[in-house]
């Protein structure tokens, strides 16, 4: 199959739901404090400094450094993001509902205490499948999101190869790009997932080998933000997931 030549993921500037989720995990409460879905989060104050720092960043990239081709997750915080960290630059957004947050079904809105309070039987099911594959009920496990990312991959590689791609998503599939492309094994992903907090506007990025795969160039950085003036931050996502 023909290969990108370069491809980014943007992972979302902080959003209230970041904010409120850790809000609510230091305080041990059982549910993180906010009345939009999760479609709907936008990004805070701190979140949007952070975007428009991603913007001029890319602005001062030189031309082949810069993507060409944009695709974004639908839900409101990566969307603002895209928008604000493209603003100045002459690139049409392709959003694709392949690119949504993970979606948590009845642990929604529950912080990791809530998940042991109120639905302990699921926090054991949980320890025992690991977190690849475990699905609460109604929503997905990382294994589902994996397939639909494999997919979007696809096409990608179809319809745009030799092209600079850049996906404007979430933390968790940030992760699984990794798993997918590079590939990693799922001991190596929870390992990776252990080891790292991703930053909000973190950057990771393959980049075509002399062999005409993607290699990984850079992973969760955020050094532009500090050159930009606005101010890194690593916030979790409302995922009800350990660590």
């Amino acid at each position: 199959m023909a290969e990108l030549d370069r491809l980014w993921i943007i992972r979302h500037g902080e959003s209230t739901g970041n904010v409120a989720a850790a809000r609510a995990e230091a305080a041990g409460v059982d549910l993180v404090d906010i009345t939009e879905r999760d479609a709907d989060v936008p990004l805070s104050a701190t979140g949007r400094e952070q975007a428009e720092a991603t913007g001029r960043w890319l602005a001062a990239r030189p031309g082949p450094e810069r993507p060409d081709v944009v695709v974004v997750s639908p839900y409101r915080r990566a969307a603002q993001t895209a928008e604000l960290a493209l603003a100045g630059l002459d690139v049409h957004l392709h959003r694709d509902e392949r690119l949504r947050d993970r979606e948590l079904g009845v642990l929604d809105l529950l912080t990791s205490h809530g998940v042991v309070n109120r639905f302990p039987d699921e926090a054991a099911r949980r320890a025992r499948l690991g977190k690849f594959y475990y699905r609460p009920p109604g929503g997905e496990s990382w294994a589902d999101v994996a397939l639909r990312l494999r997919a979007l991959l696809g096409d990608l590689r179809r319809d745009h190869a030799d092209r600079r791609v850049a996906l404007f998503g979430h933390e968790a599939l940030v992760f699984l790009l990794r798993y997918l492309i590079e590939p990693i094994s799922e001991p190596e992903l929870v390992e990776l997932t252990r080891r790292h907090r991703l930053g909000n506007c973190s950057v990771t990025g393959w980049r075509r080998g002399p062999d005409g795969r993607l290699e990984l160039a850079v992973f969760n950085d955020v050094t532009h933000l500090a050159e930009q003036g606005a101010v890194p931050t690593r916030e979790e996502g409302v995922d009800a997931e350990p660590v």
